[in-house]
């Protein structure tokens, strides 16, 4: 048991660690923020890697349906640009959709992408669940991410996980999956890339 223990601690190590402790946005300035994508509705599965050990460090998932979230349970790229509640990420236009999977890749992980289309009401129905959830405790952001998916017509195959990987292995056997990976060389400190993004932002 202290083996198995050992490992999952190993496997979430990046899951959570310094999640930003900002106070949730309002109700006004997420609903100001809120922005709908024009492409069809979709899950895009995000899964990051450690490029020394291969275990799964972090889980999050962004949902395409009446306006585009990312749920980032426990996680740690916050944006003063882009409004937080709850671990849901509000307002994800595509630049800050680039900005978001790039924040992750760097020279010690690399980024999973997986996207599949589903039904409007696939997507309205994983929104609600997304921003019901509530805040989620350090180190269960796939537990979360898993639970979530679980509830969703079509995704019954998914199984309740606490690792990354597995739930990345679960989603890429369904049928229309399309995976991308994203390999970067940047700063492991992703503050670094956090910083950059916010002054690009202050200057256009």
């Amino acid at each position: 048991m202290r083996a198995l223990a050992g490992l999952l601690v190993l496997a979430l190590a990046g899951c959570g660690a310094g999640a930003d402790m900002r106070p949730d946005a309002s109700p006004e300035v997420i609903s100001s923020a809120s922005y709908r994508h024009p492409g069809p509705p979709a899950l895009t599965l995000y899964t990051m890697i450690n490029n020394r050990s291969g275990a799964g460090a972090h889980t999050s998932v962004m949902i395409n349906g009446s306006q585009r979230i990312i749920f980032d349970p426990a996680g740690t790229v916050r944006l003063s640009a882009v409004p937080e509640r709850d671990d849901v990420l509000y307002g994800i236009t595509p630049q800050v959709e680039d900005f978001y999977a790039r924040a992750h890749a760097r020279e010690t992980y690399h980024v999973v992408i997986q996207r599949i289309e589903v039904s409007p009401e696939v997507a309205e129905r994983a929104l609600r669940l997304a921003i019901a959830n509530g805040p989620v405790a350090s180190a269960q952001c796939t537990l979360s991410t898993s639970g979530l998916l679980r509830q969703l017509p079509g995704f019954e195959s998914i199984g309740s996980t606490w690792f990354p990987k597995r739930l990345m292995e679960d989603f890429e056997n369904l049928p229309g999956v399309q995976t991308t990976r994203l390999f970067e060389n940047d700063d492991d400190d992703k503050s670094v890339a956090i910083a950059q993004f916010e002054q690009a932002v202050v200057t256009q």
